[in-house]
């Protein structure tokens, strides 16, 4: 208010000295009396005719540090229909002055007074955005954060003005990166482009860069890959854009800024679907998907929902996860019909009531337990749920009817030393042996480890790095396949399109990665040091851990499929009746110990080697 107080009297003064200047340009300096006295009596209406005006057109509660073009124009139309108002005024109202004769203003000072009147009132709204923008910078002088940018696009060139014009940011922009030669030298919004990636660390350390942003949303992986790794030895918090198609709505903006996170290091190329033949098996059909509150079960709904299934069912014990998942969907897809059940797939007459009402067409199956040493130290309960909770869901499958039963399974499954990557494995003995004597197509999807997933290493090592340290590492030589979250769920969507029953697939999970690399990694993205600010412990392998962990059994092959990231082992001759046997068996582990659960395990899965 005060702000629009000052406007309005800086307004008032430059009327009256726009109109003064009209009549001493219009009579080359040197005003008649007559029109002197015309001058002064024209003031008090030219004044309350053009602020009423200017108050019209919002000239009094726009935000001025933000002027732009649209404001500017604001000015104009003000000033011109201020001019046309005091035009029809000045020719029906008439001044008399010596004897007895009428004045009126002169065309031609209206047109001076007109193009004055723009000049001075725009100016000085301008000059307020230049001063308001002055202030600011003094105020935060001190605590501006030194910035580097990395891309001279048109990314970075929208970034600069909203970094200009955010004041709030407290950023100095230091320069930027391209590593195109005719960039380099050349000026963008004002920041000289300084040079290419190999000056990145050199800048960093002769200018004192405390943050960088990454603002090349369209780079290929790789090439982001390669500049991170560069930026991590600079000690510099690292900032960036999505990638373009992450970009849902298209526009580029500080908003958009996220850390850049373990990710952007390990991810890969964007997964390209087959939507046509998705959509086949999707598409108008009911889909169960159990463990739905579940890291892997929650992105397989999301995913799902957008080849718009007649009708999604959400399966998990667990309340909670189940019921954020059902909040979100119900904001990002309010169209999709879906039920949340709340049930436990060890219960097959529970099963049987849900397969007997929804009747569903596929079915997700990603409940389990997967925690490799709590599994250890309770092997029955990862008996009862991964076991002959999945043995239920098959059953009930073939029972109704189901047209696609996709199990999810892990690399632990391969060769496994632990009870937890035994019954998984079983479960894919399971799946091939109901798949031979069922018209349900039974397949299984294997993967390793999905970055963020609950239970993981990445959200352990966050929270050790947010309490100070140390970082745990069980072994500096362990090591395991990443995949992110949305990759994993939507190759495993993709591979049940493949799939025509009986198959494993096995995700293309790239090269594997050092925990303490990923450790180090981490710890530098987190603005710290590895093994100064932050240690790193080695605690020793947990019961029934890898070194490495491997994708397929060693004795069969891999075949390739029609998608380039997805391979299919060769089905093994697996008995129905063996199963049928093996899981009655099963059923009385609640009253074996554990020497003799660990040793039914062995006999039922002739790869578990238990590590003791």
């Amino acid at each position: 208010m005060q702000k629009d107080k000052q406007l309005i009297i800086y307004d008032i003064a430059f009327l009256i000295v726009s109109l003064y200047f009209s009549f001493l340009l219009r009579f080359e300096f040197n005003i008649p009396q007559e029109y002197m006295m015309l001058l002064k009596l024209s003031i008090i209406p030219v004044v309350i005719i053009n602020l009423v005006c200017n108050r019209f057109f919002n000239l009094y509660s726009s935000i001025w540090k933000y002027a732009s073009v649209e404001e500017l124009m604001s000015v104009i139309y003000s000033i011109s229909l201020s001019n046309i108002i005091f035009i029809i005024y000045s020719y029906f109202v008439y001044y008399k002055f010596l004897e007895n004769k009428l004045y009126r203003f002169p065309f031609s000072v209206h047109i001076i007074f007109w193009i004055l009147s723009v000049l001075a009132l725009g100016a000085v709204r301008f000059m307020w955005r230049v001063a308001q923008d002055n202030n600011l910078g003094k105020d935060s002088i001190d605590v501006k954060k030194k910035l580097l940018i990395i891309g001279a696009g048109d990314a970075s060139a929208l970034l600069i003005k909203e970094i200009k014009r955010h004041k709030s940011f407290n950023y100095s922009i230091v320069g930027l990166i391209d590593d195109d030669p005719s960039k380099q030298g050349r000026l963008i919004n004002g920041i000289e482009v300084i040079g290419g990636r190999d000056r990145i660390v050199e800048v960093c350390k002769e200018r004192n860069v405390e943050e960088i942003i990454l603002a090349i949303p369209s780079a290929d992986l790789e090439i982001k890959r390669e500049i991170i790794n560069i930026c991590r030895d600079t000690n510099c918090k690292l900032k960036t854009l999505p990638g373009i198609y992450e970009i849902i709505d298209g526009e580029v903006s500080i908003s958009k800024l996220r850390d850049v996170n373990i990710e952007d290091l390990l991810g890969r190329e964007e997964v390209t679907l087959n939507n046509e033949n998705i959509n086949k098996y999707i598409k108008d059909r009911t889909i169960l998907v159990t463990g739905g509150g579940g890291s892997i079960g929650s992105e397989l709904c999301r995913q799902i929902s957008k080849f718009k299934p007649a009708k999604l069912l959400i399966l998990d014990i667990y309340e909670n996860n189940v019921y954020d998942v059902q909040m979100e969907l119900n904001r990002t897809h309010p169209e999709l019909n879906k039920e949340v059940i709340i049930a436990s797939i060890r219960e097959v007459e529970r099963l049987r009531e849900i397969f007997e009402q929804y009747k569903p067409d596929v079915v997700f199956h990603a409940a389990a337990h997967k925690h490799v040493p709590l599994m250890e130290s309770n092997p029955v309960e990862a008996i009862k749920n991964n076991i002959i909770g999945t043995y239920n869901l098959l059953k009930c499958a073939q029972e109704y009817k189901v047209k696609k039963f996709v199990q999810i399974s892990t690399d632990k499954a391969v060769n496994p030393t632990n009870i937890m990557g035994a019954t998984k494995r079983f479960c894919e003995i399971m799946v091939q042996a109901f798949d031979k004597v069922s018209t349900t197509e039974y397949v299984a999807v294997r993967f390793g480890n999905v970055l963020g997933s609950n239970g993981s290493v990445i959200p352990l090592f966050k929270k050790q790095i947010a309490e100070g340290g140390p970082v745990t590492v069980t072994h500096p030589e362990i090591n395991r396949f990443f995949m992110t979250i949305p990759e994993a769920a939507q190759l495993v969507i993709q591979a049940g399109s493949i799939a025509k029953g009986g198959e494993i697939f096995v995700l293309d999970m790239g090269k594997p990665v050092k925990i303490v690399d990923l450790a180090r990694d981490l710890i530098t993205l987190s603005g710290y040091k590895p093994d100064v600010e932050i240690k790193i412990e080695y605690t020793g392998l947990r019961p029934g851990e890898k070194l490495y962990e491997e994708l397929l059994m060693d004795e069969v092959a891999l075949t390739s499929t029609e998608h380039d990231k997805i391979f299919v082992e060769k089905p093994n001759n697996i008995d129905l009746e063996f199963v049928e046997k093996s899981i009655e068996q099963f059923k009385k582990a609640a009253s074996m110990d554990k020497e003799d659960i660990f040793k039914l395990v062995e006999e039922k899965v002739p790869t578990y080697k238990r590590k003791k």
